[in-house]
């Protein structure tokens, strides 16, 4: 029996990792490891994306791969070789904590040809079937500062259900490099999505919440991306067949609390490496203490 909410609300159980990426920005690193595995200190990109998801409540995490992704099965499969090693030799595999799922709750589909985003969640739509679910961009991590993003948005579903997508606020100065929601009212973190423009002209955004990488969708929005046409770059938008719920369902963003890093850049990866990296116990005060060093010099 599928575990519902109040009013009839279906809970979130399910989630979809678009992973099928090429990775190209990062060659050749990715040329044989794919861009999701790549690590922000000691963790690959899919790690924080999955533990994100767990601490949400999320029961079944749904990987839509492509060819050569298999270190992502392999990463949340069991490291016997490693383990026993590890047992064998008196030494803890803590670290491997969380790399390992529930049996039967991790399950990969292929999206056998690059068509774009929202082709690569159509790919899971019999996994899906008619339950509301959460999409989540590995390369788009996301730091909460008291809850992860995934778990600011179950929150709110609880209160309002329908569509979410998270909302980051930007200086406007950098809207024309996003997707930017047309707000209508506001409620606290909550604002009323009136519509989703794609990347528009300097000074002409709706406002500053652009789209960071995660969304709770009804299951109505597999329908729509059955017929979607492609789109921008001659890909299946998923934006697109969301923006055609606007008006027929509750459609919300939810303002994230927390910190955003664009790991599918290189700057932005960088980035994440840093920060993460001097808040590290073991190691942060030293790698601080060098930064400075090397800015100084």
């Amino acid at each position: 029996m599928i575990p519902q909410l109040g009013g009839n609300r279906l809970k979130i159980r399910k989630a979809v990792f678009p992973v099928a990426g090429l990775g190209t920005r990062f060659l050749p690193a990715t040329k044989a490891v794919p861009k999701e595995m790549l690590p922000v200190v000691d963790r690959p990109l899919i790690q924080y994306a999955v533990d994100e998801a767990l601490e949400a409540g999320i029961e079944t995490m749904i990987f839509v791969t492509g060819r050569n992704k298999g270190a992502i099965e392999d990463h949340f499969d069991i490291a016997y070789e490693l383990e026993r090693t590890q047992a064998d030799r008196g030494k803890s595999v803590d670290a491997l904590a969380g790399t390992r799922l529930t049996p039967g709750n991790a399950i990969f589909v292929r999206q056998q040809e690059p068509r774009g985003l929202g082709h690569a969640i159509w790919c899971a739509r019999d996994i899906v079937g008619d339950e509301p679910f959460a999409i989540i961009l590995p390369d788009e991590l996301l730091i909460g500062r008291e809850k992860g993003c995934l778990a600011q948005m179950v929150a709110q579903y609880e209160k309002v259900g329908g569509n979410l997508v998270c909302a980051l606020e930007v200086p406007m100065e950098d809207t024309p490099s996003y997707g930017v929601i047309d707000p209508g009212a506001r409620d606290g973190v909550l604002t009323e999505v009136k519509g989703l423009v794609e990347k528009p002209s300097l000074g002409t955004a709706p406002s500053n919440l652009m789209l960071p990488g995660r969304y709770i969708l009804q299951p109505e929005v597999m329908t729509l991306l059955a017929t979607q046409e492609a789109g921008a770059g001659g890909e299946v938008q998923l934006t697109d067949s969301m923006a055609k719920l606007i008006g027929q369902q509750p459609f919300h963003g939810v303002t994230f609390d927390g910190e955003r890093f664009d790991c599918g850049s290189k700057l932005g990866f960088a980035q994440a490496n840093f920060a993460l990296a001097c808040r590290d116990g073991a190691m942060g005060k030293d790698l601080q203490s060098w930064a400075k060093t090397l800015l100084a010099s």
